[in-house]
């Protein structure tokens, strides 16, 4: 069996007086579609990703998979390699930084269907993200799934250095 692999891309925005530290920015997450997250808000965020096969780079898979799950096209870089992190079910997710402002008014996220209720027989299409918004380092540390955090504080480190 193939190892599954995700890459996405962490969007950032400074919001103070353009000075590269990270006490001025913000980062943008998606907030996860579907029934099971619907009523969840802390852990319940994410950094817009997906999987990807062999015949494509980790790069060009984060750039297509933000175009999946945002609707808009990826931001041009440069790309700040954020490095990978292994999930507890054998998952090998890569990110990437870029600086970037986007309005997420614009947002058309990608959808995706599942038996809903479960069991019921019925098909239902969801929106793979249902928001984005800007939050700060200390609320996006809320907000994210907990095995996303490393590349937020891996980002804080590049900015601070």
């Amino acid at each position: 069996m193939t190892q599954k692999r995700s890459a996405g891309l962490l969007l950032f925005r400074q919001t103070g007086d353009g000075n590269a530290s990270a006490d001025g920015i913000e980062v943008l997450l998606g907030h996860m579609g579907g029934p099971f997250w619907e009523r969840r808000d802390a852990g319940a965020w994410g950094i817009p990703k997906g999987e990807y096969g062999l015949d494509e780079t980790p790069r060009d898979a984060a750039r297509r998979e933000f175009t999946e799950e945002i609707g808009l096209p990826p931001p041009d870089g440069p790309y700040l390699p954020l490095g990978e992190v292994r999930l507890v079910g054998g998952k090998l997710v890569t990110i990437w930084a870029v600086r970037a402002d986007l309005d997420p008014a614009l947002m058309v996220p990608g959808t995706f269907t599942m038996e809903w209720p479960q069991g019921s027989g019925r098909v239902e299409e969801f929106p793979e993200l249902d928001r984005v918004a800007w939050f700060p380092p200390p609320v996006a540390r809320t907000k994210l799934v907990t095995s996303q955090i490393p590349f937020l504080e891996r980002l804080l480190g590049l900015l601070e250095g």
